[in-house]
């Protein structure tokens, strides 16, 4: 994407292994920050949309695909949700779903790049929507691994990792130290989610996601939804704890305060994502 074809109606694509997963539309922006490519696209089918070097991240009519599916499997899981810790979410749409949660007092949102609240700020204010004036919510610049190895143990009830593809400045939210620190900052009963990419266009990062996550934690599950812009549409977010499966039992109380919010999940589409593991993806998790 060359700056001669900003605003120019063009097919702007991801190109992963020889396929490409595109959308037609205009560029709105394409710069470079510290850390990434940031380009913001007007699409004619999702409207204004995010790519960060050249990948697809969000879109105003997409985001809640991913975002509900993140958040509330955790938020309605978890024995407590006073205290939730977001990695990434510089969009502001995790952010967003968790202050849904009238029971949650604090949250810590901690993303490395500036540039991606601002511009998602400017270009796409639907998807943080009111959270970014929500007093509960503290904005850290800061690099998310760090941030949890500084953490104080039990600091958090919910953690969840909302973040890029595992290179660049994502690449240390998906290694065993930083979800060790994880663990240790959980509190009991606490639950820790994270994205898990495509079991189709990713699967050997997915595999070694949820392997990782089982040796860390003493349970994790995968859950499998539909992202329709994200490469093959086939995306996952995999769940995690200590003492339990207790992220695929929603509480009732809250799964009904936020229910008639959502465009996606339920605790029935929840019931269901759990248990939509293919037999080929089981077979390689034994």
């Amino acid at each position: 994407m060359q700056g001669s074809q900003i605003h120019k109606e063009i097919w702007i694509d991801e190109c992963h292994k020889g396929v490409r997963y595109g959308m037609k539309g205009r560029i709105l922006l394409n710069e470079e920050s510290e850390f990434q490519r940031i380009t913001i696209i007007e699409s004619h089918r999702y409207g204004k949309g995010l790519l960060l070097d050249g990948c697809w991240m969000t879109a105003e009519q997409q985001e809640k695909h991913y975002h509900e599916c993140l958040v509330h499997p955790a938020l309605c899981g978890a024995k407590a949700i006073q205290r939730v810790l977001v990695i990434g979410g510089g969009d502001g749409g995790t952010a967003r779903e968790c202050l849904m949660h009238k029971e949650l007092a604090t949250l810590d949102l901690v993303e490395i790049d500036p540039k991606v609240v601002e511009v998602c700020k400017k270009y796409l204010p639907s998807i943080g929507g009111s959270a970014w004036e929500d007093p509960r919510l503290k904005l850290h610049i800061s690099d998310g691994v760090s941030w949890v190895s500084k953490c104080k143990v039990n600091s958090y009830d919910v953690i969840l990792v909302d973040s890029s593809d595992p290179s660049g400045p994502a690449e240390g939210l998906f290694n065993e130290t930083f979800l060790r620190n994880c663990r240790r900052i959980l509190n009991t009963g606490g639950v820790f989610a994270m994205q898990s990419e495509s079991p189709e266009s990713f699967l050997q990062i997915h595999l070694d996601t949820v392997k990782l996550l089982r040796k860390v934690f003493n349970y994790a599950d995968p859950l499998y939804g539909s992202v329709p812009m994200y490469p093959s549409g086939w995306w996952s977010w995999t769940f995690a704890a200590m003492e339990g499966h207790h992220y695929q039992n929603p509480l009732k109380k809250r799964a009904d305060a936020i229910s008639p919010q959502c465009k996606i999940w339920s605790e029935k589409w929840q019931k269901g994502a759990f248990e939509a593991m293919p037999a080929f993806i089981e077979r390689a998790l034994v």
